[in-house]
């Protein structure tokens, strides 16, 4: 940070001279043709960045680390504790074997523009298949592993690829779980039909090749290297897609332009990671997360990324996450709070965390869901370095608040997950749009434009962007999020809009409620729903998961007592649920919408993986009141 420069300063020159300020951070990005026009804003609410510029995203995450001498550095670090096998890509390496499968897909029939489904575990041949695309300015689409095969249908229908890269399984905890009957059933399902299917096998289960399948290893061994194509700064780098209200899937769409410079602007201030750095979102490369601070980010900037395969709590090792830092010299963590909620429940006391060195380790940093009070103490205490929220969404790719640690650290709030991020113009209003007063609970806009990196659009379908997302608000982006701001400024988001409840016409906060519920002793996750409610409209339910060897003897009553007292009798809370587990997203979600739609008797969840459909099935009887 410049001397005499603070958050505030830079904050506001972002909103400010917004041109100017994007203009010095497409500075970090090496282009092709350099933008002379930073902002189009010649179709409102529709907004582009750096219209005329040209650039390759896969050159800026690895040829230009090469060329500047930095071959040798170490680009990925694959840990799969499934396996027992550590991987080290460096981006001299990683440059070869993309640019390499960049041939095999041109040989597949992928030209510039195509979509490439990429449905795959956590292996570093997924990264090289991303980069791959962008070499050649094709189009990826990565669905998690594991999605159901309609889910994967959906997709493929709405994404129309190429082709699909996929492997032969993927391997969670003991289970091996095999991809291509998934796939070959999704192909099935699919109106559309991909030219070719590319497979890595993998030796925990081989799969049986067909007639448009190609082995990865075979058509590594025939194909040309190639090399990276300019593409506009607005064309799409990848879709995401997203669960949509419909049923159908909402395929976020991210640019090359504008996802490059606020990738490169992002890790080195909001994150504090460098070049010399080792950095570890513990994420999958499925959800937006693994996009962009497994993959993209990391390389951009030239750090070293780290990718785990396997579920690193939980049996059989739950101090898989500090053995990780140890072993690598990790100096930055990124996780949801669910992970951490997780390892506080099998070691409370941190004995498994004193068995390693992770001194490396400079601060933790947790999004995907709020930070809760008692798990951000825990963390703090445990670990010794800064334990620093940030909230954003798939739709922003990039965080809207967080505590800057490489721009100007600012004190840690319990609860809130800190300040705007420069680029960010966050709003607090009521249901008429209009600014509510400091500490008033209302809907979290951003007024627009958005900065760069943020979605421009949904795939193939402008309108509905419009609106899903703008239109609620008009000149503001409608997060979906409810909370307040601070009289410090700071944000604090208490979940989803959706999820507020109103009982008796009383609108409470899920997130107020689950606060609460987790702050007793023997809870250490849970998950508050609103349900229908013949007399109250809804009421609210509480499904909890105690720590390791508490006992279940008079918890439900003690919580409902807690909620009485802190919340009041307003909140109704009268049902509370011991369970062994509730159902979560790979990035550490609770998938409450999912929960919500069982209780409420409508079919129209959102898509799970195959893991989410099991524990959700175990709750059933419980959310539709079977049991």
């Amino acid at each position: 940070m410049e001397e005499g420069t603070t958050y505030r300063d830079v904050h506001a020159r972002s909103l400010a001279e917004p041109e100017a300020f994007w203009a010095e951070a497409a500075e970090a990005i090496d282009w092709v043709t350099a933008p002379t026009r930073v902002l189009d804003t010649s179709s409102p609410p529709l907004f582009r960045w750096f219209p005329d510029g040209e650039l390759n995203t896969c050159a800026n995450a690895v040829d230009r680390h090469v060329d500047a001498g930095r071959g040798d550095r170490v680009a990925v670090i694959h840990d799969s504790a499934v396996t027992g096998k550590v991987t080290r890509l460096t981006y001299a390496e990683l440059r070869d074997q993309v640019a390499r499968f960049a041939g095999a897909l041109r040989d597949a029939g992928v030209e510039q523009g195509d979509r490439v489904i990429i449905y795959m575990p956590m292996v570093p041949e997924a990264v090289v298949a991303m980069l791959a695309c962008a070499r050649i300015g094709a189009v990826h689409s990565v669905v998690f592993g594991g999605f159901a095969p309609a889910e994967l249908a959906a997709r493929i229908d709405d994404a129309e690829p190429t082709a699909i890269v996929t492997a032969s399984c993927g391997v969670e905890g003991s289970r091996i779980i095999e991809y291509k009957p998934l796939v070959d059933e999704a192909l099935r399902l699919a109106q559309h039909q991909p030219t070719a299917t590319i497979l890595l096998q993998r030796p925990q289960a081989q799969a049986v090749m067909g007639d448009r399948d190609r082995d990865w290893t075979e058509v590594m061994a025939t194909a040309v290297p190639v090399d990276p194509v300019p593409v506009q700064a607005t064309d799409p780098l990848y879709i995401l897609y997203t669960s949509g209200t419909t049923g159908k899937p909402k395929g976020i769409v991210r640019d090359n332009g504008g996802h490059a410079v606020a990738m490169a602007w992002s890790l080195g201030n909001v994150y504090g990671i460098g070049p010399d750095d080792v950095w570890w979102s513990a994420s999958d490369v499925g959800w937006v997360v693994g996009h962009s601070y497994i993959v993209y980010a990391p390389l951009i900037v030239g750090a070293t990324t780290v990718m785990f395969e396997g579920k690193p709590i939980g049996t059989p090792d739950a101090g898989a996450f500090w053995r990780v830092i140890a072993d690598h010299g990790v100096n930055a963590l990124f996780t949801a709070p669910t992970a951490i909620r997780a390892i506080k429940k099998e070691d409370p006391d941190g004995e498994l965390l004193a068995r390693h060195d992770i001194s490396s380790l400079r601060a933790l940093f947790q999004a995907g869901e709020r930070l809760d009070p008692a798990t951000f103490a825990w963390a703090s205490q445990h670990l010794g370095v800064s334990v620093v929220d940030n909230w954003w969404q798939t739709e922003t790719g990039w965080p809207i608040t967080a505590n800057l640690r490489g721009l100007d650290p600012m004190p840690l709030k319990s609860g809130s997950s800190s300040v705007p991020v420069p680029g960010y113009d966050v709003r607090v209003v009521d249901e008429q749009g209009q600014d509510v007063a400091a500490g008033i609970e209302g809907n979290i806009v951003i007024r627009l434009p958005l900065p760069p990196g943020t979605l421009p659009t949904l795939w193939g379908d402008d309108q509905r962007y419009i609106d899903s997302y703008l239109s609620v608000f008009p000149g503001n982006y409608a997060t979906g999020d409810g909370g307040f701001i601070d009289e410090d400024g700071y944000v604090f988001v208490m979940g989803r809009t959706d999820d507020v409840i109103n009982v008796a016409g009383h609108r409470l906060s899920t997130g107020s409620l689950e606060a609460v519920v987790a702050s007793h002793p023997r809870v250490a996750e849970c998950a508050v729903i609103g349900v229908r409610d013949d007399l109250k409209g809804q009421v609210p339910r509480a499904f909890v998961v105690l720590k390791a060897g508490a006992s279940d003897d008079g918890v439900e009553d003690e919580i409902v007592a807690l909620v009485r007292d802190r919340v009041g009798p307003v909140a109704a809370l009268k049902q509370v649920s011991v369970v062994p587990a509730l159902p979560k997203t790979r990035s550490g979600k609770i998938l409450r919408r999912s929960m919500r739609a069982i209780a409420d008797g409508r079919d129209e969840a959102p898509p799970s993986t195959i893991e989410d459909i099991r524990v959700l099935d175990a709750l059933g009887p419980l959310l539709r009141g079977d049991a």
